[in-house]
């Protein structure tokens, strides 16, 4: 079996941890929470595998404290975690859910008394079912709400917060929510893609600038980042490929770091993007104290008739996981001395997710030689000079893999869903042998 590189490997200070997400993992039909995008969403037929939802997931909620202590098991540094906007303010606005923020609570508790560093995520993608009504991301009050939000929880736990990071993969939320329909709200409409794009880096300019106020200390971004390979070196499929780099990587990074967008992207666009969004850049583009990436595979993108983008993605060589993504470790060195070099600098980085769908069950040797390469690759960028500072797993356990149901299965703990078990995988026990001190 793959031995995964050891502690002793990284450089002294070097974290690991461990990711999950609100909705993925609590049970959002329980405690109070508010009703989400996501919620109406899978409610529509059609839109996720077996008509599966969150409303229970992997009970968190209720096992929280075993889900805490399987962390404190794995030996981690970091628990990255989300909060769910709608379990706080389940109109979105307004008054709050006391159980909510009781139950985020006592979670940054559990993580301190375990001597676990609690990184928050402020919004994985379960949007208030109240703010889509008025609009969602297309809205541009909405980084005003979102800012609102960030306010309340963190007024009950930013205390002990050890950092935090508005919106997770803006990517997703914009593209996949607005133009793909792939995810809630399940649009297919490039206006409201482009104002969404917007938007969301907006309401992290807003929300970081709201906490730079209060004195919130460690504050990032996080931006899932996927490498383009040209399906044949012909020109019209490398030009494919840079215009699926400029709005999947670039658009936020740029966005970000530089305060402008990329013209690949503006040229699709452009014309949709709010009047007067140049104006709104200095917010979106204040400083930051870390950058966390993303990472999990590359694509092969072909020139295609049609409308801009004008691409499309075909099957690549490479062993695939659960998901049919290519593994290909040797993008995340890339991308890590990439970043540092065009857009962050001196920087602290992270590794905020990377992990592998797998369907070994708890004898996932498949998921030790994912992690292995990868580990690989960051130490191979720590080489490079890369300012790399941590890696987390994606994910912590099985959860609901959003349109695909709970069949793929990323945890490093497998959970049974009917009687909702958790079972270390061998993952789990390589990792934590890895980690020991």
């Amino acid at each position: 079996m793959t031995d995964l590189p050891q502690r002793a490997a990284f450089p002294d200070g070097f974290l690991f941890g461990a990711a999950t997400s609100a909705y993925q993992i609590e049970g959002h039909a329980q405690g109070g929470a508010g009703r989400t995008h996501w919620d109406d969403f899978a409610a529509t037929p059609g839109n996720v595998v077996n008509a599966e939802d969150g409303a229970v997931a992997c009970d968190h909620l209720n096992r929280m404290d075993e889900d805490l202590d399987l962390l404190g098991q794995l030996g981690v540094d970091v628990y990255r975690f989300s909060t769910s906007w709608a379990r706080v303010l389940p109109e979105g606005r307004g008054a709050a859910n006391e159980t909510g923020l009781d139950f985020y609570d006592r979670l940054v508790d559990g993580l301190v008394a375990r001597g676990i560093k609690p990184a928050l995520t402020l919004y994985h993608w379960e949007l208030p079912s109240a703010l889509a009504d008025l609009g969602g991301w297309r809205n541009r009050d909405i980084a005003g709400w979102f800012a609102d939000y960030t306010e309340v929880l963190l007024d009950r736990i930013g205390d002990r917060i050890w950092s935090v990071a508005p919106i997770n993969e803006p990517f997703c939320v914009g593209w996949l929510g607005h133009f793909t329909g792939d995810h809630a709200p399940g649009l297919r409409d490039i206006r409201a893609t482009a104002r969404a794009m917007h938007h969301i880096l907006l309401a992290h300019g807003t929300a970081t600038a709201a906490m730079r106020a209060r004195g919130q200390q460690n504050l990032g971004a996080v931006c899932n980042l996927e490498f383009a390979h040209p399906a044949t070196d012909k020109l019209n499929d490398r030009l494919a490929a840079e215009r699926y780099e400029a709005f999947y990587n670039r658009f936020y990074l740029q966005g970000l770091t530089k305060g402008s967008y990329p013209e690949e992207a503006l040229e699709g666009l452009g014309a949709h993007l709010p009047a007067g969004w140049e104006a709104d850049m200095d917010v979106i583009s204040a400083p930051l104290d870390w950058l966390g990436l993303n990472y999990y595979t590359c694509k092969r993108i072909a020139a295609a008739p049609g409308p801009w983008p004008a691409l499309r993605e075909v099957d690549g060589p490479l062993p695939k996981t659960d998901m049919g993504w290519e593994v290909y470790p040797d993008g995340l060195r890339h991308f890590l001395t990439w970043v540092a070099s065009e857009f962050t600098g001196n920087l602290p980085l992270y590794v905020t997710e990377n992990g592998m769908a797998s369907r070994s069950g708890t004898e996932d040797a498949d998921r030790i030689a994912y992690l292995a390469q990868h580990l690989d690759a960051a130490c191979a960028a720590l080489a490079d000079g890369v300012p790399l500072a941590g890696y987390f797993v994606w994910s912590l356990l099985d959860n609901f893999e959003w349109a695909l149901g709970y069949g793929k299965r990323f945890g490093l703990v497998e959970v049974d869903f009917e009687t909702l078990e958790r079972r270390p995988k061998a993952s789990f026990d390589a990792l934590a042998k890895a980690l020991h001190r």
